[in-house]
C-alpha cells in the first residue's frame, strides 16, 4: 500500500472517528452538561494516549513538539466551546456547514503555501468535500432558509479554533504522535475545567452515562491519532478535508440508531461524500 493512499485511509479514519464520537457527545448532552461531558470524555482520551505511548515506546518528542501540541489544544478547546455555543443559540444548518468549511479551507490554503498545489482530481475532490459538508448539515429539505450574519460569527471562531487545531498538530506530529497529542488534551482539559470551575458547573453525571462517555473519549482520541498520522504521512490539506467530512458519520448513526429522517440534501451530501473519496484517493 502506497503512503499517499494510507494517509487517505487514515483521513478518513479521522473523519469517521470524530464523528462517532459526535454522534455519542451529543446522546450524552442531552442528559448531563455539555462542558463536563467533554470534560469526562477527554480525561479518557488522556488515559488512552498515556498508554498507547508508554505502550508503544514512542520516544520522548522534542519542547517544541510538545509546545506546539499545548497551543493546538487551546484552539482546538475554544473551537469547540465556539461551536457548541454557536449551536445553541443559532441554527445547525447555518453553523455546522460553516464551521466545518473554514476548518478545512484554512489548512488547505496553509497546504498550497508549504506543500504546493495537489493534483486537478484531488482539488475537484475538495471542492466536492466541501459541498458535501454543507449538504450534511442540512436540517430537512429546505435550502433556501436565509443566514442572518450575527449567526456567523460563533462558527467562524470555531471553524479558526478547528482549523489551527490541524495545522498545529501537523507540525506537533513531525517527530511524534502520542505524547503531543497528550500534551494537547492536558491543555483543553486544564482550559474547560477551569472554566467550569469557575461558572460553578461541576456535576458529576450519573454512573449510567459513563459507559457512553468511555466511548466518546475512545472515539474522539481515535480520530485525533488517525489525523496526526494522516499529516504525518501525507499532505496536511488532504488529510484535513477529509477529516471534515465527520457529519456523513454522525448523519448514519442517525439514521440508523436513533431512525432519524435523512433528508434530500443529505442523501445528496452522502453522494457527494463518496465522490469527494474517489477524486481524493485517485
Amino acid at each position: 500500500m502506497g503512503t499517499e493512499l494510507l494517509a487517505v485511509l487514515c483521513g478518513l479514519a479521522a473523519g469517521i472517528s470524530w464523528g462517532a464520537g459526535d454522534f455519542g457527545g451529543g446522546l450524552a448532552s442531552k442528559r448531563t452538561n455539555v462542558f463536563m461531558v467533554i470534560i469526562l470524555s477527554q480525561m479518557v482520551g488522556v488515559g488512552l494516549l498515556l498508554t498507547l505511548a508508554l505502550g508503544f515506546g514512542e520516544p520522548a518528542p522534542t519542547s517544541t513538539s510538545l509546545l506546539w501540541g499545548g497551543v493546538a489544544g487551546v484552539f482546538g478547546m475554544t473551537g469547540l466551546a465556539a461551536l457548541y455555543l454557536g449551536l445553541a443559540r443559532g441554527r445547525m444548518s447555518a453553523v455546522a456547514p460553516v464551521t466545518a468549511a473554514v476548518a478545512a479551507a484554512l489548512p488547505v490554503f496553509v497546504g498550497l503555501l508549504l506543500e504546493g498545489w495537489p493534483s486537478p482530481w484531488q482539488m475537484a475532490g475538495f471542492v466536492a468535500a466541501l459541498a458535501a459538508v454543507w449538504l450534511l448539515a442540512q436540517d430537512g429539505d429546505d435550502l433556501r432558509a436565509q443566514i442572518d450574519i450575527k449567526e456567523l460569527y460563533l462558527p467562524l471562531i470555531a471553524g479558526l479554533g478547528f482549523g489551527l487545531f490541524f495545522i498545529l498538530i501537523d507540525q506537533a506530529s513531525r517527530d511524534a504522535v502520542y505524547w503531543p497529542l497528550l500534551m494537547a488534551r492536558l491543555s483543553s482539559v486544564g482550559l474547560l475545567t477551569l472554566l467550569v470551575l469557575v461558572r460553578r458547573e461541576w456535576r458529576i453525571p450519573p454512573r449510567s452515562q459513563f459507559p457512553l462517555l468511555i466511548l466518546v473519549g475512545i472515539f474522539e482520541t481515535g480520530g485525533n491519532a488517525f489525523f496526526a498520522l494522516a499529516t504525518q504521512i501525507g499532505r496536511l490539506d488532504i488529510s484535513a478535508v477529509l477529516a471534515s467530512l465527520y457529519p456523513a458519520t454522525t448523519v448514519l448513526l442517525a439514521a440508523v440508531v436513533l431512525k432519524e429522517k435523512v433528508g434530500r440534501p443529505q442523501k445528496v451530501g452522502i453522494v457527494a461524500t463518496l465522490v469527494a473519496l474517489v477524486l481524493i484517493a485517485a
